[in-house]
């Protein structure tokens, strides 16, 4: 079982490697390790034969020239390519926006949220993806219940918009982290407004409605 680690932080690889080496026969594993999007966009650039199963972290550095902004990102570059990897996502993310939108736009084979799992966990989701099912973690099972009927009206970029504004990142800096321009921006948190009723509405007010939907 070839597996893609993409992890900035080295422990967490280690962790992940040291749970699978104690349930699967260690002779029969092959790990390929990046500790940034860029490194592992250079990875899957040259990689000739498919990886069984890609561990993704969620949110690392953004790598904008080859417009990676995210592990969505980089899980849309493997899915390309190697069609038949199972993606996995492990993300310390609790954010009902984040995970939802996640879930719904990607349909990834697992969503682990880190503060959920415990080791037997990371290895029942393993065997259950190989199985060719999906596998999620409570919280992210919790976030579907919660939100699944209140996104229509909104696509993923509206919900990212939403959930960055959450972080206190300024209207003016999102098109750092998603690829599209300013004006673009403002086009969708005029269509949030909206949504939320609140069509005069500051940032503020769109972080407020979205907490009280739980959803941030």
């Amino acid at each position: 079982m070839h597996l893609f680690i993409v992890e900035d932080h080295p422990a967490m690889i280690e962790g992940y490697k040291g749970i699978l080496n104690a349930h699967f026969n260690p002779n029969q594993l092959q790990f390929t390790t990046a500790y940034t999007f860029e490194q592992a966009y250079k990875i899957l650039e040259q990689a000739q034969t498919p990886f069984d199963i890609a561990l993704l972290d969620l949110a690392m550095q953004p790598y904008p020239e080859q417009k990676i902004f995210s592990g969505e990102d980089i899980a849309g570059r493997i899915n390309d390519k190697f069609p038949e990897t199972k993606i996995m996502f492990l993300t310390s993310h609790t954010e009902g926006i984040l995970l939802y939108n996640l879930i719904r736009t990607l349909n990834p084979d697992a969503v682990l949220v880190k503060s959920d799992f415990q080791s037997d966990e990371l290895v029942q989701a393993i065997n259950t993806v190989n199985e060719g099912e999906n596998y999620y973690s409570q919280t992210a099972r919790n976030c579907l219940k919660a939100v699944a009927n209140l996104y229509d009206a909104l696509d993923s970029y509206d919900r990212r918009i939403i959930f960055l504004l959450a972080k206190g990142i300024k209207t003016k800096n999102i098109p750092e982290h998603l690829p599209i321009s300013l004006s673009a921006v403002d086009k969708r948190k005029a269509k949030i407004r909206l949504f939320f009723d609140i069509p005069k509405g500051s940032d503020e007010d769109i972080v407020t409605e979205a907490q009280k939907l739980g959803l941030v």
